[in-house]
């Protein structure tokens, strides 16, 4: 297992429903970056914005997003994950693809469906609990409004990361902030989360505030919190987590109840 997992945040404008120049944008800023990390993280729907135009920019799991994130991870030879629209079947989904250097990847379909605009009469949420595991470690990945629900982040299966990619809106923030920060506690994990910046095609505003936080809640990033165009880093420790479970095995205590 890697001792450290160095990541990279892309908290980033999006161009509304342009998968051509969001992709172009997202490869200068992925080039800009120096240092060598294990994975980069992108908002959800890098690729579009939040949109409910399902039918008009959905890609299958053979399109061009997906291979320019073989390509891209394959060049920087680290993993990227971030979220974008599928076809699949005759249903859309709002599909979180975790691409790894060599070609493979796992994926995760937004369970939480954002009712307040209608993303349930547009997609089909995901049913499938996903972990990751990635360098020794294991990583639960989950999009945007699934913070708001915690038991569909509860840890049963003892990961080590918790992942949000995210397009929340500037009204909310304070929300996006204090959840972010409780999922990392209640679960004694690390927990990420990346948010957009700018307006949307719907006039929607969206300030960052991207994080990380520790198994204690504390956060990880030197200037937080970020509402502008950034390339955020942190170094994330297993001995951390295994030093502050042992200390405080809180997990232990869980009542024993299965979701689905």
């Amino acid at each position: 297992m890697k001792e450290t997992l160095d990541i990279a945040l892309i908290q980033s404008h999006l161009a509304w429903e342009n998968p051509v120049q969001n992709r172009a944008a997202f490869t200068q800023k992925i080039n800009s970056i120096s240092q060598e990390v294990d994975l980069i993280i992108l908002p959800e729907m890098f690729t579009t914005g939040f949109t409910m135009n399902a039918a008009e920019i959905a890609e299958t799991m053979s399109g061009d997003t997906l291979r320019w994130l073989e390509e891209m991870s394959k060049e920087k030879d680290c993993a990227i994950v971030g979220s974008y629209v599928v076809e699949e079947k005759g249903n859309y989904y709002n599909r979180l693809v975790f691409m790894l250097p060599d070609g493979a990847c796992e994926v995760y379909d937004k369970h939480q469906l954002f009712t307040l605009a209608k993303e349930q009469d547009v997609f089909t949420a995901g049913q499938k609990d996903v972990i990751i595991e990635y360098k020794g470690w294991k990583i639960k990945p989950l999009i945007c409004y699934d913070l708001r629900f915690p038991v569909w982040a509860r840890n049963t299966s003892g990961y080590d990361v918790l992942l949000y990619v995210a397009s929340w809106p500037k009204p909310r923030i304070d929300a996006w902030d204090a959840l972010l920060k409780a999922r990392a506690i209640e679960n004694m994990c690390y927990c990420i989360g990346v948010n957009r910046v700018g307006l949307d095609g719907k006039g929607y505003e969206y300030n960052g505030h991207s994080g990380v936080y520790d198994v204690l809640g504390n956060s990880v990033l030197e200037e937080n919190p970020i509402e502008r165009e950034a390339i955020l880093y942190a170094t994330l420790s297993i001995s951390h987590v295994k030093k502050i479970r042992n200390k405080l095995p809180f997990l232990d205590d869980k009542d024993d109840f299965k979701l689905i």
